[in-house]
């Protein structure tokens, strides 16, 4: 139930529904209560307790774009403008502490795992460019796209530099585990977008697919980031799949309630033009569990909502069914199972963060 993305041939998506019609009916009230009671009694801010560990991240992240091009230098620091809420670097530096603290009562956070924060941020960065380029996107975090303004050609260069001064700042850690972790979130990215640009003509895979493509393009950066910290921090192998499946099933909550926010939220919160992913061909959770209720959504799927008017009528279709709701109830259910795994660790007020954050997660409205 809990890892979809490591056995999803062995899932059909109709065993899929039926497991969380069944969650939603008997488990909801408690996996709410649950992660209440732990945030109610220790409650811990991730975003003010990350802070101090993020001062000066974008200036540090400027400092490994040293370029004499103006331009490129231009284009690097356009996304890295410290108006970000640095969610994936304070993930991992809150793993760091929890970590540290679990193993030896360490208080302090490691400059190399500081780096892997500011690696984390690069990589992400770069795939955001990278995506844009493919998605002939128009804005991004409520403003012109690096495509739009300096062109495709020369926003794939600055991908790829970005990329490649993360890789010269992973070498520099001095690591051969660390490298290892980290470069796999680079292939995943790439074998994620490969994902995306395919479909599954059989109804029972299609979930799968998708919850394998999410993992990939989102969650994996996530889950090996914080494994990294992880290993630089304490030897126990147990500690480290405990912050790599935290991350991932929080890494997967955060996209599916992102694929939520595109049916819901409106286009100036989100930063991004709504029913963004129809426009692109993509079915996400809410359209697949719509499906559903409405059959004739699988044909539109197949044609990647490509004839007129197929954008419109699936996205009302999903309003108009549970699918909102059904996708909610799913990122519901992963980010119960980070909570479980990252309370293995020593308490801490890291971990409570952390904890904390998984309700963040879900209550996020952009």
């Amino acid at each position: 139930m809990c890892h979809f993305t490591q056995r999803s041939s062995t899932w059909s998506f109709p065993k899929i529904c039926s497991i969380f019609w069944r969650f939603h009916h008997t488990s909801t009230r408690r996996l709410c209560s649950c992660s209440k009671t732990a945030s109610d009694e220790k409650y811990q801010d991730p975003f003010q307790l990350g802070r101090k560990d993020l001062k000066n991240l974008y200036e540090d992240i400027k400092k490994e774009l040293l370029v004499s091009t103006a331009e490129l230098k231009e284009m690097c620091d356009y996304y890295f403008d410290g108006k970000g809420k640095a969610f994936r670097p304070m993930i991992v530096v809150l793993m760091a502490r929890a970590c540290n603290i679990h193993h030896n009562n360490s208080r302090e956070v490691q400059a190399s795992q500081r780096s892997v924060a500011i690696i984390a941020e690069m990589i992400h960065t770069a795939s955001l460019v990278h995506d844009d380029v493919i998605d002939d996107a128009n804005s991004r975090r409520g403003k012109m796209t690096v495509n739009q303004i300096w062109g495709e050609r020369k926003a794939v260069l600055a991908g790829d530099f970005i990329l490649s001064a993360a890789s010269v700042a992973l070498a520099r850690i001095g690591n051969t585990t660390i490298i290892s972790v980290l470069t796999q979130v680079i292939e995943d990215l790439v074998r994620g977008e490969f994902l995306q640009l395919g479909s599954k003509e059989n109804e029972n895979e299609r979930f799968a697919h998708y919850l394998e493509k999410t993992f990939k393009k989102t969650a994996s950066l996530i889950a090996n980031s914080c494994k990294a910290v992880s290993i630089l921090g304490c030897p126990d192998p147990k500690v480290h799949e405990i912050a790599y499946q935290y991350g991932k099933n929080v890494g997967i909550a955060f996209q599916l309630i992102d694929d939520v926010l595109d049916f819901t939220s409106c286009a100036d919160r989100l930063g991004k033009p709504t029913a963004a992913d129809l426009k692109l061909g993509l079915a996400t959770g809410p359209v697949l569990f719509a499906c559903r209720q409405f059959p004739e959504m699988n044909a539109m799927i197949m044609r990647r909502f490509s004839k007129p008017g197929d954008v419109e009528r699936a996205r009302k279709y999903v309003l108009q069914s549970d699918g909102v709701q059904q996708t909610t109830y799913l990122a519901q259910r992963y980010c119960h199972e980070a909570t479980r795994e990252i309370s293995k660790l020593r308490p801490s007020p890291e971990r409570e963060a952390l904890i904390q954050l998984t309700e963040m997660v879900l209550m996020r409205d952009k």
